[in-house]
This record gives structure tokens, C-alpha cells and sequence, in this order.
């Protein structure tokens, strides 16, 4: 599997094929956003879309991105992910590559306790624990 970059003039053709990803991956955003204002957020261009496909160029999974400037970095934030986006090294390496075709240097996310114990076999490391209270 390969990793690659939808451009914003695709999200819409390409969205039927990644939805499922992102409604499936919903139920962990918390109530943040749901997969109608994520394809907001992709047309717009506030993410970026990327797509895990096989060798027969079947999407098997999505992610979406957003980007942040640091004074010693550029940061790819994960926002979202569903399908099989970080199966293996291979496909982290795919992701790599493109992320780095953005300026990216660094790749961060909000994980799941399932999602850290798999990332963490890849070279993941925790940096810090997000908490949330509504006020």
C-alpha cells in the first residue's frame, strides 16, 4: 500500500470512497467534528486529504491533515484517520514521503489507547496526554 495526497479539486469525486473511513472513525473525534464537517474542512483546504491505496488503486483507508508552523518545526497534525492508514513501516514511510512533500517535519496526533500501543511499534513516542474538560 502507498500513500497519496488528494488535491483539493478531487476531495469531492474522491469523498464516496473515503467516507465510510471517516463516519467510522467519527466515533472517537469525541464531538469535535463530524464526517459532513470534515469534507467542510477538506474543501475548503483547513485539511488535507491523504489516501492508503492498494496495488489495484482501491483506497483502503484516510486521513486527514492540518498543518502547523513551530518556530524549529513544521508539524503534520493527523485530524482524523480510519481504514488502514498506519498498518506497517512500509506504509508509515509512504506517509513519510508525502508529509515531507508539505514541509512536514514532524507527524503528531490525539490517539486512542489502541492507536499509541500500534504507533508506538512504528517510532511513535508520547509527548504528552490531552485532557478535556466542558466548561
Amino acid at each position: 500500500m502507498i500513500v497519496q495526497h488528494v488535491p483539493i479539486e478531487f476531495v469531492a469525486q474522491t469523498w464516496p470512497f473515503v467516507e465510510q473511513f471517516m463516519d467510522a472513525s467519527e466515533k472517537f473525534a469525541g464531538g469535535d467534528y463530524t464526517a459532513d464537517q470534515i469534507k467542510v474542512y477538506l474543501a475548503k483546504g483547513h485539511w488535507t486529504l491523504l489516501v492508503a491505496v492498494d496495488e489495484d488503486k482501491v483506497i483502503k483507508g484516510a486521513a486527514t491533515v492540518s498543518f502547523s508552523n513551530y518556530p524549529n518545526d513544521r508539524v503534520a497534525f493527523i485530524t482524523n484517520m480510519g481504514g488502514n492508514m498506519l498498518v506497517n513501516e512500509a506504509v508509515l514511510d509512504s506517509l513519510k514521503q508525502v508529509l515531507k512533500g508539505f514541509g512536514a517535519t514532524k507527524i503528531q496526533g490525539a490517539m486512542r489507547p489502541s492507536m499509541v500501543r500500534l504507533s508506538s511499534k512504528l517510532g511513535f513516542v508520547e509527548r504528552y496526554t490531552l485532557e478535556e474538560v466542558k466548561i
